[in-house]
């Protein structure tokens, strides 16, 4: 009987962990083990909201020395995070700047001045990536502009998990899946587009060649003295998350869940279309040449800025109380930007809430109502929106991670789109990081293999659609207004 003891270092927007998987290749059994879990929130730094990347890459050591200190011997370790950030490197090695967050104000105005230069339909077609005002695009422009007296000083620019593996292993990489997230990487070549670099300001030597998921960076030694390959997984955390999604059909679309939602769907070739551009759907980089078609959606980030606000502890307590309320009497957007960072999130979704018109909600249960409802809402437009991009409905929905824990989301999302929603495995991120590892280790013989592992050792729970529920018949009467508008226009 032969096992393989993998490390998982899954880095959120909002927490980190350190995993360990154990595979058993005979009996193709797969479990994991939390060795390690600590907190990641922003910083305030010189007037930036920063990461504080020092103390998350003292947590992953941490994290590693306790899966050494047990006696276990490593095979493998791989780390993912969130995409679109990056850490400058200058000449000595020394970190150049600040680690600044997607989530800061220097990006303001950016956007649309890239739009109004470079002009819209021309960086879609060379990225093919959604316009998100943080985007790394937008971000290196802020730098350039901001801070020049830092450009001089930087010789290499890392992506936030190839900057860990670098301080891991010594060794440099760019790994495809996140660096598709900066909207730089020209959607034809797989390589960094020049023109948008340019644009930036920021040197096209600052990066190397992007490579995909499975290569090996180098080598960690560990306290007692052994090497242990560093693995260059799908280290933007949605990518890995998808890899671990148990999707049943080619019609089948996914969910992930967590600070941020990502609905999208596989696919062989990317969707760069005009209606796609409408749509402002991205196409990122995933394992195997898959792309990942899908569109961002704010997420639980409201709800987790509420729970801090709110001094929540107990959230199955807050759930079933919002579960107690009537359906659709508070909504907001939640992907109007206005809900990135502000000072206060709940006084924010009220103001929101009382500009279009709608009831405000005043207690933690109404403002999680409102937030669920409007969560669920938002997932059935953008499954709209997926579903006239490929010209054939989906049969499922898998909802992945974090957020796949709340039932009543889930079930507002079931009656919302009007299809089956498959909840489960919560700790999709990870999985997929270690399926990766697997693969790498020829344990695993592709990304559909893993799938299989996945399904037969995570249970996954199903959530029908009930077309009766308040949120279905709200949103079949906003369907029949909008038809019933089209039709007369």
């Amino acid at each position: 009987m032969t096992f393989r003891h993998c490390v998982a270092v899954d880095l959120g927007a909002s927490s980190g962990r350190v995993m360990l998987a154990t595979y058993d290749c005979t009996q193709r059994t797969l479990s994991l083990r939390e060795m390690h879990r600590f907190v990641n929130c922003l910083q305030k730094q010189d007037g930036f909201d920063t990461w504080d990347i020092d103390g998350l890459e003292a947590e992953i050591r941490i994290g590693l020395t306790k899966v050494c200190d047990d006696g276990i011997r490593i095979d493998s370790i791989g780390i993912d995070t969130w995409g679109v950030d990056y850490v400058l490197i200058g000449k000595n090695s020394e970190r150049v700047g600040l680690p600044v967050s997607y989530r800061d104000s220097r990006t303001d105005g950016v956007m649309m001045q890239a739009i109004e230069q470079l002009g819209m339909a021309n960086i879609y077609g060379r990225s093919g990536i959604q316009f998100l005002p943080f985007n790394t695009l937008y971000q290196l422009r802020a730098l350039v502009d901001t801070q020049p007296e830092l450009v001089a000083n930087v010789t290499h620019a890392l992506m936030i998990p190839d900057y860990f593996s670098y301080r891991l292993t010594g060794n440099m990489n760019w790994e495809y899946t996140n660096a598709t997230t900066t909207q730089l990487v020209n959607i034809n070549s797989d390589n960094w587009d020049e023109h948008l670099l340019n644009w930036t300001g920021a040197s096209a030597s600052w990066f190397g060649t992007p490579t995909h998921p499975g290569n090996v960076i180098g080598q960690w030694m560990c306290p007692q003295g052994n090497e242990i390959p560093v693995v260059a997984v799908a280290s933007h955390d949605t990518a890995s998350a998808v890899i671990a999604s148990p999707l049943a059909s080619k019609d089948a679309a996914y969910l992930s869940s967590g600070t941020w939602s990502l609905m999208g769907f596989e696919s062989k070739t990317p969707y760069t279309s005009t209606a796609a551009l409408t749509a402002n759907i991205t196409n990122e980089g995933g394992a195997e040449g898959r792309y990942r078609v899908l569109k961002n959606i704010m997420g639980l980030w409201l709800l987790q800025r509420v729970l801090k606000e709110q001094n929540i502890t107990d959230l199955q307590r807050l759930i079933a109380d919002t579960a107690a309320l009537p359906a659709c009497r508070f909504l907001i957007n939640p992907n109007d930007d206005r809900f990135i960072n502000p000072a206060h999130m709940s006084a924010e979704i009220q103001a929101a809430c009382f500009e279009a018109g709608h009831a405000v909600p005043s207690s933690p249960a109404e403002l999680a109502r409102c937030i669920f409802d409007s969560l669920a809402l938002l997932y059935a437009d953008v499954l709209s929106e997926l579903e006239a991009l490929r010209g054939k409905p989906f049969t499922q929905l898998h909802i992945v991670g974090g957020g796949c824990q709340n039932q009543l989301l889930n079930q507002l999302c079931a009656d919302a789109c009007g299809i089956t929603v498959v909840a489960g495995p919560v700790e999709a991120s990870t999985l997929g990081n270690i399926g990766i590892q697997l693969m790498t280790l020829d344990e695993l013989s592709n990304v559909d293999d893993f799938r299989s592992v996945v399904t037969a050792n995570y249970s996954l729970t199903t959530f029908t659609p009930n077309p009766c529920n308040e949120i279905a018949r709200y949103r079949a009467q906003f369907q029949q207004k909008r038809l019933t508008k089209e039709l007369c226009a």
